[in-house]
């Protein structure tokens, strides 16, 4: 019987990941990345191609890399606990290459359309029409796995910000490069992740900058107790059983009073509204 043919859109972490369990199942991966490298969202690049999720330049993840890294092929040993950007795209060639995935995609092929067959009913499958260097082909799939991601587009959301086409300064997303604010006052907005990161890295370089949040957050280090990565102490089989046996609210409270005891949130107006 014939391998069942599964179109894998996107050459990022996920579609790696989709192509190796196809081929565990005895199926027939063929993936197709528009851009000429994998990587995806981890490939950063000094000018971002449109319609690729990209990354700003300092990203360091917030993962530590005993609980990312893939179970059959855990992250070699002297990487840090987190990585730079380029070490995790580096681990992700590593992985690539030790499973010898590069040679199922087609680089620089952009899918062009995904549709179901006129007896896809009875058949299940799909018609595939995809592009490069000019070309249109169509192929026929008995299964489609979709691994573009959802960072593709920057999101400015501008009309929550009545008066924005009057303001006479620079706007900017977080993907684009942070060195544009030397000397210059700047606010972030948003106490996410991102938001965090570029408040200490562009307070390097800029005049004065401010962090701006609608309801506060409880501020992690990557960092917890004796050293070892906080997500390794929260995200245990024992942190689980003792979140049961305690109930949310008691929890909370627990882990509320111990971010405080590193600074007091409220006094910095950075407790959330809803506690």
């Amino acid at each position: 019987m014939a391998k069942k043919r599964i179109a894998v859109t996107g050459g990022g972490v996920s579609g790696l990941t989709s192509i190796k369990c196809c081929l565990e199942e005895g199926l027939e991966p063929v993936c197709f990345e528009r851009t000429g490298d994998i990587g995806g969202l981890w490939r950063f690049q000094e000018n971002p191609e449109e319609g690729r999720a990209s990354i700003y330049k300092s990203v360091i993840i917030n993962t530590s890399k005993e609980m990312m890294c893939f179970s059959d092929y855990p992250i070699p040993d002297h990487y840090p606990n987190f990585m730079h950007n380029s070490q995790v795209l580096e681990y992700f060639r590593l992985y690539a290459k030790e499973f010898d995935l590069l040679k199922y995609i087609q680089f620089k092929t952009t899918v062009c359309s995904v549709r179901k067959r006129p007896d896809f009913s009875t058949s299940g499958q799909w018609d595939v029409v995809t592009e490069c260097e000019g070309k249109k082909e169509m192929n026929i799939f008995d299964g489609i796995m979709v691994c573009t991601g959802h960072h593709t587009n920057a999101y400015l959301p501008l009309e929550s910000f009545p008066g924005i086409e009057k303001f006479k300064g620079q706007y900017f997303h977080s993907r684009d490069s942070p060195e544009a604010f030397a000397g210059k006052r700047v606010i972030i907005i948003g106490i996410g992740n991102s938001g965090g990161d570029l408040a200490v890295e562009i307070s390097h370089t800029a005049k004065q900058d401010f962090l701006s949040t609608r309801r506060g957050a409880w501020i992690l280090n990557r960092v917890g107790d004796r050293g070892y990565p906080v997500d390794l102490i929260l995200f245990s089989r024992f942190s689980y059983y003792i979140k049961n046996l305690l109930g949310q609210s008691l929890t909370n409270t627990f882990l509320e009073r111990k971010l405080n005891q590193r600074f007091d949130h409220e006094m910095f107006g950075l407790k959330p509204k809803h506690r």
